[in-house]
Formats: structure tokens, C-alpha cells, sequence
């Protein structure tokens, strides 16, 4: 029983894209350019347009030795499925990555890699800009910032 129950909930709650094409993922590994650059290969797309946010030196308390990203992983991939479908249904997107990386990051480290694909440019900066500009509004992924002398959280979604 408990396993049906399990496929049941996962259908529910965890849907997959429409599109085989994307890649939404939340993680503790170590995110690759190289990958996405993979992942967004098509032989129809006449541009690619990608987003890295790496963390910085220097946040709302001061100066940052590291972050810590902390996540509702299961909601966060939704919510991003969400994000996808909404940028699919404004742009011709050939292929799509979505990958947030979750737990202690050190400065120079990427958190955060968006990749689009489409035939023309315009349209994979777009859904890339709104793609971004969603995330950080929308999916639940709290982050902590470190300093010397403290421990903040800095941002962050109320759950829904």
C-alpha cells in the first residue's frame, strides 16, 4: 500500500514538465556549465542564453565568507515546473535548465544556473530574464547569509 500511496503522491505534487526537453532540478551538487551546455544542445536553436548566479563577497550584513541555501526541495522543483510551463507559453523555447544549488556555498561558488534554447535571440533572453525573475520571487529556497561575525537569513517565499 505504501508504495502506491508514494506514486500517487509523487504524481500529484511532483509533476514533470510537458516538455521532455527541460531539466528542473534542485541539489547539494556542484553545478557544471559544462552540463547545461549539453543538456541545451539542439541543432534548431539559433541561440542560447544563460544565466549564473554565483555567490558574492559582499551581502546586506557585511562582507560574506559563504552562503547557506536551504530549500523545500519537492515544492521548489514544482514551483519552478510552474515557472517553466508559464515561459513556454510565452516564448518558443527549444530546450530549457533550471538547476538551484542548495546547502553552504563558498564566495565564487554558483547557486544558480538558468539555460535557454530558441531559434531566435530575443526569445531566449526574455524567458531567461523572466525565468530568473521568478525564481527569486517564487520557489521556496531560503538563503542564509555567513559573515565573521554573524549568521542572517536574507531572503526568502512565505509557503503558499
Amino acid at each position: 500500500m505504501i508504495p502506491l500511496l508514494l506514486l500517487v503522491m509523487k504524481l500529484l505534487f511532483c509533476r514533470q514538465s510537458a516538455g521532455d526537453e527541460f531539466l528542473i532540478r534542485v541539489t547539494t551538487n556542484h553545478l557544471s556549465l559544462q552540463e547545461v551546455m549539453r543538456e541545451l544542445e539542439d541543432d534548431s536553436a539559433g541561440a542560447l542564453s544563460i544565466f549564473m548566479g554565483n555567490v558574492r563577497n559582499r551581502g546586506r550584513y557585511g562582507n560574506v565568507s559563504e552562503i547557506y541555501y536551504e530549500a523545500y526541495s519537492e515544492m521548489a522543483e514544482e514551483k519552478m515546473r510552474e515557472i517553466e510551463n508559464e515561459a513556454q507559453t510565452k516564448w518558443a523555447i527549444k530546450k530549457l535548465v533550471a538547476i538551484h544549488r542548495i546547502g553552504n556555498l563558498k564566495v565564487g561558488e554558483t547557486s544558480i544556473i538558468i539555460g535557454v534554447s530558441s531559434e531566435h535571440r530575443n526569445e531566449a533572453f526574455e524567458a531567461c530574464k523572466y525565468i530568473i525573475n521568478n525564481v527569486k520571487t517564487r520557489v521556496p529556497i531560503w538563503k542564509k547569509e555567513i559573515t565573521d561575525e554573524s549568521q542572517k537569513w536574507t531572503d526568502g517565499i512565505l509557503l503558499e
